[in-house]
Parts: structure tokens; C-alpha cells; sequence
């Protein structure tokens, strides 16, 4: 009878606690939740951001004075008609002023780079007490830049064009399939030759007449020497149409799911514990 009214107690008590911990856990997530962006090289990324959610009606009293910064440094502020954007990021980021009234206080990211991967938070400078200006923190985001990745076929004598996404890629390499020793195919600022040839507007660059010697991996690099993509080419003897598969990123998990995992675990060991305590009962 004794352990029967131990073992009803000690149900309470897990029930209780389990169910705190599932509030608990979902509070945290809401009050440190970090929005995530994913975008590729080249392409554009759209930071999220909206003041009216932080500060009602306070900030549209003042002229909006916005500030997007990294852990380490400002990547733009935006005040008035003044703007300051960081060198790397000259001629790449701005917040739309068109939709600063209404509360949408997103930067926008063009031609983003590997090196762009990072957290960004963004604050609101509003009028404080005596003339003082205070600055509120908006929203948290979290982006993710990936390089491209993609497989290619050709027959001997076709043409592989190679993207090169952005004006940030300065050279290709090459790989040959049973080689461990990497070759310079093309700088930029280099000529136009027989087999290579670069496109005068768009940001491809052609190898001509490809020959099975051309089998292989080619990675376009960009200043600091990180991928922009990467490109598997097989040279098939058989082949007579193009044929590009492009390779599926792993899916990234998002904070959410991680949080959630997280807290999927914690109750497993919990359940887990207590079966045993219960064992001893």
C-alpha cells in the first residue's frame, strides 16, 4: 500500500515537471528566438526586421534612425537622408526607405557573399528623456550563405559554360578525376583564348570543345579564397544533350527544430531516470 501511494506521488511529480518543462521551454524559444535566413552566393538576402512590433506608435513620432550591426562592427545606419555603410558591404545592403513608415525596417543583402555568413541585429534610435537618444534592439537574424553545387555531362567537342555568379569570383581551378593537384584555369582580367571565353555582360565563363582530359572538378573561387560553387564534370563519350543535376543542399535545421530537439531529449532522460528510480521503489 505504501509503495503504491509512492509511486502515485512520484507520477504527480513527474507529470508537473514535465509539463513546466515543456512551458518553460517554449517561453525560452519566444523570447530568444533568432529569425534564420538561408540564401545562396550572388543571390539577394532579405534580413527581417519591424519596429512597430518593439515600439508601437513611439518611434513614428521621430525621424527613423535604423542601425544594422554584426558582433563586431555597424553594416549600415540609416538616418534621415544620411547613410553609412561598411566598406565591405559599399554598394550591397540598404533598408527601403519607402517602407520605413510603415514599420518594415528589413535590410536587404545584394550579391551575398560566403563571407556575409553571420548573426545581425538591428536597433531603432528614438528620442529619450532630456533630448537624449536611446537605442532599442529590434530583431536578431541569423544568415546562412552556401556555395553552388551541380553536376554536368558533356560529349567531347560541346561547351561547358561555367556561372560565376558574382563580380566577387576572381578564378577558377580544376581538378582532373584521378589528380590530387589543383591548376588555374582563369583570372579575372584575363584575355579571351581559343578554348576560354568570357561572357562581356553575364558572369559565365565558356570552356570550348571539351576533351576528356577536361574531366573533372572545377571550383570558382572568390577573393579569400572560399567556393562560389563547384562543378562535378564528367566527359562521356555517349553523351549528346546537356545534362545539369543540381545537388540538394543537406537541409539545415532551424533553431526552432533544434530547440525542439532539444527538449525532446531532456524528457526522454527524464522518462528514462524515472523508470528507473520507480525500479527501486
Amino acid at each position: 500500500m505504501k509503495t503504491d501511494r509512492k509511486r502515485h506521488w512520484f507520477f504527480m511529480y513527474l507529470h508537473c515537471f514535465l509539463v513546466g518543462s515543456l512551458v518553460d521551454s517554449s517561453s525560452l524559444s519566444s523570447t530568444t528566438h533568432i529569425q534564420s535566413v538561408i540564401s545562396k552566393v550572388g543571390n539577394q538576402a532579405v534580413l527581417p526586421c519591424s519596429w512597430k512590433s518593439r515600439l508601437g506608435e513611439v518611434a513614428a513620432r521621430s525621424a527613423c534612425h535604423i542601425q544594422w550591426t554584426t558582433p563586431v562592427d555597424t553594416v549600415f545606419e540609416l538616418r534621415g537622408e544620411q547613410k553609412w555603410e561598411a566598406e565591405e558591404f559599399q554598394g550591397r545592403v540598404e533598408v527601403p526607405e519607402e517602407r520605413l513608415g510603415s514599420g518594415d525596417c528589413s535590410q536587404v543583402i545584394n550579391d551575398v557573399q560566403i563571407g556575409d555568413t553571420g548573426r545581425y541585429e538591428s536597433f531603432m534610435v528614438v528620442d529619450g528623456v532630456r533630448s537624449t537618444k536611446t537605442r532599442v534592439f529590434i530583431q536578431s537574424v541569423k544568415l546562412s550563405v552556401f556555395d553552388h553545387k551541380s553536376l554536368a555531362s558533356r560529349g567531347p567537342g560541346e561547351d561547358l559554360v561555367l556561372d560565376l555568379y558574382t563580380s566577387h569570383s576572381v578564378r577558377v581551378v580544376f581538378q582532373g578525376r584521378n589528380s590530387s593537384e589543383w591548376s588555374v584555369v582563369w583570372m579575372r582580367g584575363d584575355k579571351d583564348s581559343q578554348r576560354l571565353e568570357k561572357h562581356p555582360l553575364r558572369e559565365q565563363l565558356t570552356i570550348k570543345n571539351v576533351k576528356s582530359s577536361d574531366d573533372g572538378t572545377y571550383k570558382v573561387l572568390d577573393e579569400q579564397g572560399l567556393a562560389v560553387s563547384t562543378v562535378q564534370l564528367y566527359v562521356e563519350e555517349n553523351s549528346t544533350a546537356l545534362k545539369v543535376h543540381q545537388i540538394q543542399e543537406s537541409q539545415v535545421p532551424t533553431d526552432d527544430a533544434a530547440k525542439s530537439s532539444c527538449s525532446a531529449l531532456l524528457i526522454l532522460s527524464v522518462l528514462l531516470t524515472s523508470f528507473q528510480i520507480l525500479h527501486f521503489l
